[in-house]
């Protein structure tokens, strides 16, 4: 946990789950930047929040939370963001209905009076949140985006131009910048180009040819990644009622290629992105068979999952958490996994072989073998015993 000052006072912020050993704050330089912007820092006219005010890609909450007097909006795409927001909006003192809570896949405000942008990571993601909050911004509406500057790019800038309206970049303070957009009400108003498809190759086994679909901001939302491209040639063959979890399951095909291959099988698809179950179970719905059974959870791993019940869970973990390059995620993914397996079930997992999964896995599994391999990734398989 760190302390956040600002002019509204300090804050005790930390990250979901909390982890005492994280390095890593809950909140950067752009969201100062952006802060000290709204107070009138450096000369600058001070923004008086009113109306309704709604705040975007908010990644761990600092700016719902530093900004709940003005009861914002939170849209997020992140379910440990909500959690995290929750933490931080009560540890801070705020009522817990201070911050009306949003995700992206639910209906935005009609009229937004101020609209604060962190500018995430991904830039499909980005231009989804444009066309779905632009209607809501009028000729009236303050629009400022904040990121770091590696995070925001000419194509950036090119959205909130084309989706908003005339654009401009502050200096760059702490290696941040903001974006200042003013809306121009004469600008038509298109629909999202999100969800998008594509066909899977004829070398991935049982979903070969199979259609996915990928809605803004999942990882690889234009084509098959090549970790599970790999992953899919080399999926355990089960039979039987099994109770299979697709843990970080993005577009759901690892889930969807399991139930195929064993249509007696229960399948899970767990994501902490909404998009990430919306788009797992259109593929999945798309593909399986009416008979097919499967359940779709948004949430932090395993947690919401019975212990000791599951039979597989097939995971390829991600390595980042936002711009942070971090294994802490796999961790808990892996001792989730181990706490939702019953005896003798077993984790499936792929990553790039530098990564070392293997020496994670076998101290928590106690084992851990390696099912193939290439110069670039592994699968790995650790039994729970």
């Amino acid at each position: 946990m760190n302390r956040l000052t600002t002019s509204q006072g300090e804050f005790d912020l930390a990250r979901f789950p909390e982890n005492p050993r994280d390095p890593f704050r809950a909140w950067d330089a752009a969201d100062e930047y952006l802060l000290r912007r709204l107070e009138g820092a450096e000369g600058s006219e001070p923004v008086r929040p009113s109306g309704t005010v709604a705040v975007v890609g908010d990644r761990w909450g600092a700016l719902a939370t530093v900004l709940a007097a003005y009861s914002p909006v939170q849209i997020t795409d992140s379910y440990l963001t909500r959690r995290a927001t929750e933490a931080n909006l009560a540890r801070n003192g705020a009522a817990p209905d201070a911050v009306r809570m949003l995700s992206v896949r639910d209906t935005p405000p009609e009229r937004i009076d101020v609209l604060l942008v962190r500018v995430p990571k991904s830039l499909a993601l980005l231009e989804d949140q444009l066309h779905r909050l632009a209607p809501a911004v009028h000729a009236g509406t303050v629009v400022i985006g904040t990121g770091m500057v590696k995070e925001i790019h000419t194509s950036t800038l090119k959205l909130f131009e084309r989706i908003i309206g005339p654009t401009r970049t502050s200096l760059a303070v702490k290696k941040a910048r903001l974006i200042f957009s003013t809306p121009d009400p004469a600008l038509p108003r298109t629909p999202s180009p999100w969800p998008r498809r594509y066909e899977l190759p004829d070398d991935v086994g049982v979903v070969s040819g199979r259609t996915v679909t990928n809605h803004a901001g999942i990882f690889c939302a234009e084509r098959l990644d090549i970790g599970t491209r790999f992953f899919l040639k080399h999926l355990p063959r089960r039979t039987g009622p099994d109770r299979v979890v697709d843990l970080g399951c993005g577009n759901g095909v690892l889930g969807t290629a399991a139930a195929l291959a064993n249509p007696d099988a229960t399948v899970t698809f767990v994501d902490e992105s909404y998009q990430a179950a919306a788009s797992a179970e259109a593929t999945f719905h798309d593909n399986a068979g009416a008979d097919a059974k499967a359940e779709f959870v948004v949430g932090d791993g395993t947690a919401d999952i019975p212990r000791a019940g599951v039979d597989l869970v097939l995971c390829n973990p991600p390595f980042h958490s936002h711009q942070a390059v971090t294994d802490a995620t796999a961790r808990n993914m892996f001792a989730g996994a181990h706490a939702a397996l019953r005896q003798g079930g077993e984790l499936w997992v792929v990553g790039n072989r530098h990564l070392a999964y293997h020496t994670q896995l076998r101290r928590i599994f106690g084992n851990c073998v390696t099912v193939a391999g290439d110069p670039k990734f592994v699968v790995l398989r650790a039994v729970k015993r």
